[in-house]
């Protein structure tokens, strides 16, 4: 039992590491376009390394 003393509080210690990370990650815009990068990948007016 005195584990679980131990094991609670660093299991919301670390939910709350990755709740706080989840949020900085949606404020920061890193989800806006999610279908973007696929379609960036197969297009060719988008190629960051032109041939010459």
């Amino acid at each position: 039992m005195t584990v679980l003393g131990f094991l609670i509080p660093v299991s919301l210690i670390l939910g709350g590491i990755g709740l706080v990370a989840f949020l900085y990650t949606v404020r920061s815009n890193q989800y806006d376009d999610p279908e973007g990068d696929s379609r960036r990948i197969l297009n060719d007016d988008w190629d960051d390394h032109p041939k010459p």
